[in-house]
């Protein structure tokens, strides 16, 4: 029943996409040694989402914008331009937290999101 209203549907997107940016995160500060690693990252929910990020999304239905049906979901991954550190690799462990704490926020926001739906939801149909 609740999966297809359009926020708790924007509400996982939400928090599946703060899963992949925390993936990414993890893996820049696993390979924060590694000589020639280049950090990557993953543009914002809301970046993604405006369209103003540099990919586009996936098209799962006819009607959406800007795509064909079945076209495959683009990597939203892109390199982040540093300064490389003398063995060529370009992650910065201070930068990586400072995303880390961004996702946890856009993941709490998710989650937040989709609890007060859910209490709108209940309370609307008589329940607490």
């Amino acid at each position: 029943m609740y999966n297809s209203l359009d926020i708790f549907q924007t509400a996982g997107a939400m928090a599946r996409h703060a899963g992949a940016r925390q993936a990414v995160v993890a893996r820049n500060i696993a390979n924060a040694d590694t000589p020639d690693f280049q950090a990557q990252s993953i543009a914002a929910f809301k970046d993604v989402y405006a369209g103003t990020a540099t990919t586009t999304m996936r098209v799962t239905r006819p009607g959406h914008i800007g795509g064909q049906m079945g076209q495959p979901a683009m990597d939203l991954r892109h390199t982040v331009t540093g300064e490389p550190s003398p063995n060529g690799n370009s992650v910065s462990i201070e930068d990586e937290m400072l995303r880390a704490v961004e996702v946890s926020r856009e993941h709490n926001r998710a989650l937040t999101i989709y609890r007060h739906a859910m209490t709108v939801l209940r309370t609307s149909l008589g329940r607490n």
